[in-house]
């Protein structure tokens, strides 16, 4: 038998389908601390800087929090491939846990920021694996079930954070904003430990495995060291400039410069490993390419809505936050909702044209809003966001699904990894840019250093400015929150020149996951005993036609060829030390 067809033949492991349920419920429960996290705590930031002071440093709260969450993603990412996804998930539960406990004992701002940094080291291991988890668990056709699921926990925490965190911080006492996330975790955890059993995963040759040797498994720590290292510099350097300190000064460009040199020390690291943190395969597959470029501008456009719209319906609307945060929640009510549907369109048209369709809509949605009246109503950026939401969810789902459909369930911790890390930094990159924007929008109209949150305090202090005046400053916020979007608008166009120019027409899926879905088909009718080891199911050219992941046309002629070329490309792709070359098996 071919290699081939050999792949063919196996499927990738799946836990039991007896035990989704609980499993499912355990990754709900995972993400739902890392989800209330930042909208429980921002609601309690007035008792927590009352308590133990720190005014000036309290935004490191939730920099500090992300930065550790975004540079250990692609680490977590490559030792679920290395070791399995179940102790990479208990290792971050615990580790979001303890660092809870540590948040709810700190005795003054800086140790409570210290121990939010523990909390996203945990953080890092639940976005990154729970992803991963969801899509071993399903095959290609109902992981948008599993994806919807875990997009509505984003959504409610959304909308139950901030009252929760008001009601634990107004009626308790802050500490227990940190304190409630033991019971959830501690669920998680048994609902982990009790029915996640990863099957052994697919065995891989001396050559393939690189660093494999003797059944001993090398880690290259050097690299993660190095990524940890370069992203935190960068990061900080985004975070902080034009905040903490101007862009052109020493600060900034002493940690763009270090970055920049330790970004260039760790490709020489990663080049020479013989498992690298970072693969050179996550940039040289186009499919991995393109998702990462595409989501990397969504990260970026997401900042608008997510940073600047509170501040617009506060500051033009003149709505309190509550009320300014139930407008932003329009987003993440429609958003889960396409998303699960989305699989009615991509298995139709392709994932490519799938994230085509939803990125254009939103590129409307994004140039409308600058068109809205001044000051306007509530219910206008609402539906705009509404609107938003829906499109994006045709737009992320359909990459992830794809972009995880590519890759064998060795690649797939890292690939997912990876394109939740370029995510992430696209947000730190647009946080910055559209900062930059809105404050120097803000100098022109108003003069000064223009800045935007100074001006919103200021519109929020009763009789603090004249009628004139506080007219002038609303206009000048409605103009800086106006080229922020149309800066997202620029965001969703680049999104789009990626997808047209760099993704290919059709993602190259393995076979091994759409002959899956036949397989969980045939465990429905009590069959998988009789079908496992046997070819081309009854009826699958068929459906692999409705499908359209792949061309039809010719399909038989090319598949086998193609399947060798792939694997034979991932093989040389990991080898440090030779070249990649043509696969001579015919």
């Amino acid at each position: 038998m071919s290699e081939a067809t050999t792949r063919e033949a196996a499927a990738p492991p799946r836990p039991d389908a007896t035990r989704r349920g609980p499993v499912v419920a355990a990754l709900m429960l995972g993400m739902a601390l890392a989800a209330l996290d930042g909208t429980v705590v921002s609601t309690a930031v007035p008792q927590i800087v009352g308590d133990l002071g720190g005014l000036s440093v309290f935004s490191w709260l939730f920099s500090g929090y992300l930065l550790a969450v975004t540079v250990t993603l692609p680490v977590y990412g490559k030792l679920s491939d290395t070791f399995g996804r179940k102790p990479v998930l208990v290792a971050g539960v615990v580790l979001f846990l303890l660092g809870s406990v540590l948040c709810a004992s700190a005795w003054n701002m800086a140790s409570l920021i210290a121990f939010r940094v523990v909390q996203g080291l945990g953080g890092g291991a639940l976005q990154g694996t729970v992803q991963t988890i969801a899509a071993d668990l399903y095959p290609l056709k109902e992981r948008p079930r599993i994806q919807a699921r875990l997009s509505s926990v984003w959504a409610t925490s959304a909308v139950a954070g901030p009252a929760a965190g008001g009601l634990l911080a107004g009626y308790a006492d802050w500490r227990w904003i940190f304190l409630v996330n033991l019971p959830v975790g501690a669920a998680a955890l048994w609902l982990i430990g009790r029915y996640l059993v990863e099957p052994g995963r697919p065995p891989r040759d001396e050559a393939a495995a690189g660093g494999r040797k003797g059944g001993r498994v090398s880690v290259d720590w050097a690299g993660a060291l190095g990524i940890f290292a370069s992203g935190t510099l960068l990061l900080t350097a985004l975070v902080q400039g034009g905040v903490a300190w101007p862009w052109l000064s020493a600060p900034s460009l002493g940690l763009f410069g270090g970055a920049v040199v330790l970004a260039g020390v760790t490709a020489v690291i990663e080049r020479r490993a013989a498992e690298p943190i970072i693969p050179g395969w996550v940039w040289r597959r186009r499919t991995i390419a393109a998702v990462n470029l595409a989501l990397g501008a969504l990260g970026l456009l997401m900042v608008a809505p997510t940073v600047f719209l509170p501040t617009y319906a506060q500051a033009v609307l003149g709505l309190g936050p509550v009320a300014a945060g139930f407008v932003l929640s329009a987003m993440t009510l429609s958003w889960p909702v396409t998303a699960a549907l989305s699989n009615r369109v991509y298995t139709r048209v392709g994932f490519r044209q799938t994230a085509l369709l939803g990125m254009g809509v939103a590129l409307l949605v994004l140039l409308a809003f600058p068109l809205l009246p001044f000051p306007g109503e509530p219910w206008q950026p609402a539906l705009l966001m509404l609107l938003l939401g829906g499109a994006l969810g045709f737009v992320q789902l359909p990459l992830i699904v794809g972009v995880q459909s590519t890759v064998p369930y060795e690649e797939r911790g890292t690939t997912t990894a990876s394109v939740l890390f370029v995510r992430q930094v696209g947000q730190s990159v647009g946080a910055a840019l559209f900062g930059a924007i809105a404050n120097g929008v803000l100098a022109a109209r108003v003069g000064g250093e223009g800045d935007l949150d100074g001006l919103v305090r200021a519109l929020e202090t009763p009789g603090a400015l004249t009628d004139p005046v506080a007219d002038q400053l609303r206009r000048a916020v409605d103009a800086a929150v106006d080229y922020v979007y149309l800066g997202a608008a620029g965001a969703a166009a680049l999104a789009l020149v990626v997808l047209l120019t760099v993704a290919p027409r059709r993602f190259p899926v393995l076979k091994e996951h759409e002959e899956d879905e036949e397989r969980e088909e045939q465990v429905g009718r009590g069959k998988q005993g009789e079908q496992v080891g046997r070819g081309e199911p009854e009826g699958r050219e068929e459906r692999e036609k409705q499908v359209g992941l792949e061309e039809p046309e010719g399909r038989e002629e090319r598949e086998k060829p193609k399947g060798q070329e792939q694997e034979q490309e991932r093989r040389e792709e990991r080898r440090p030390s030779a070249p990649a070359r043509p696969d001579s098996t015919p």
